[in-house]
């Protein structure tokens, strides 16, 4: 088995489309307004294709932060390109201001939702001064209360989001993107049909990676003393990288050992989210997320790719190349944190 068929392609669903995180490039497919395929790959930066890679913990930190960056840079140009009718020639793409701006303001409600929410929360119930409320003497229970308060509060919101039109199309390339990656880990061509053979969940989805995250949190902050307001929301941020590259090392553990009960039992749980962040996507859905695969393939094999090929019954590379682990038992992410793909 060849160097490059070991190697475990990941990405992220974007709007319209799918990005997929390859060895040495990022591939995205878009489908835009005539209903044609817009397809590109670029070359990723040396940071995130380096040896830190393999350094344990570190690389979990490395990994998050090149899931923050191409996510971003890909929503960006999903968003651009679904919005462009190709037969007008005056219209523009997205202005990155525009996008960075929604990006920030998304940043900001989500640290309000699930992070200082569940500590004011705790904060609250752990002040004696404040009559009619049960007093919590203890540091480990009430930190336990805010990592609950924190799981709720991710499942009710995915669970609300997704009755939003426009996010179950996301859930749906979502679904596509993790049967695309099923598909190419059996080694079979990267075909719609073969693609509908499979499951939407995914055991190394970037859904998963955050399930742990906050799992992860819990058990790190249950130890904790109960410090100042101030102090408790320093220590969260700065043990995020402690937490993020924990988790990351979890999900490549269950990741690779898929076939055992061990492997099984830590993926469940992110397994079971799934369901609600995956949707059956529909064959133009599938279309492109088999432009993206094949497009990050290509590159990385020094060849040109035609998205233009892709149909019901066949595609550009016909599914030759079959997606291992690496040799270096590196577990890659269908949509999220691997060796060499990040969370969505």
């Amino acid at each position: 088995m060849s160097d490059q068929s070991r190697f475990n392609y990941g990405g992220q669903a974007v709007i319209e489309g799918v990005m997929i995180r390859g060895r040495q490039y990022m591939s995205l497919a878009v489908r835009r307004q005539d209903g044609t395929i817009f397809q590109e790959s670029e070359p990723l930066n040396s940071l995130f294709t380096g040896g830190i890679r393999r350094i344990p913990l570190l690389r979990g930190t490395v990994v998050l932060l090149e899931t923050l960056l191409l996510g971003m840079k890909a929503l960006n140009k999903s968003a651009s390109m679904a919005a462009i009718d190709p037969e007008d020639d005056e219209q523009q793409e997205i202005s990155s201001w525009f996008m960075a701006g929604a990006v920030a303001l998304s940043l900001a409600l989500g640290i309000s939702i699930f992070f200082m929410g569940p500590l004011l929360i705790v904060q609250y119930l752990i002040d004696p001064h404040i009559e009619g409320v049960p007093y919590i003497p203890s540091a480990q229970l009430s930190n336990l209360i805010e990592g609950a308060i924190r799981l709720i509060a991710l499942v009710a919101y995915i669970g609300g989001i997704g009755f939003f039109p426009d996010i179950k199309r996301v859930f749906a390339y979502h679904g596509a993107e993790h049967m695309a990656v099923h598909t190419h880990e059996a080694g079979l061509p990267l075909i719609v049909e073969n693609v509908r053979k499979f499951d939407t969940p995914h055991p190394r989805c970037g859904t998963a990676f955050l399930l742990t995250v906050l799992l992860v949190s819990i058990v790190v902050f249950a130890f904790f003393p109960q410090p100042p307001l101030l102090w408790r929301i320093v220590s969260r941020i700065a043990l995020i990288p402690v937490v993020a590259a924990i988790s990351y090392e979890i999900i490549r553990f269950s990741g690779a050992r898929q076939d055992k009960l061990i492997g099984q039992l830590v993926a469940g749980p992110g397994l079971l989210l799934q369901r609600l962040t995956t949707r059956q996507p529909d064959e133009s859905q599938i279309e492109v997320a088999i432009s993206a695969m094949e497009g990050a393939v290509a590159a990385d094999q020094g060849r040109e790719y035609r998205p233009e090929a892709v149909t019901a019954s066949g595609s550009d590379s016909g599914g030759d190349s079959i997606i291992d682990e690496e040799a270096t038992g590196s577990v890659e992410s269908a949509d999220g944190p691997a060796e060499n793909s990040g969370p969505e």
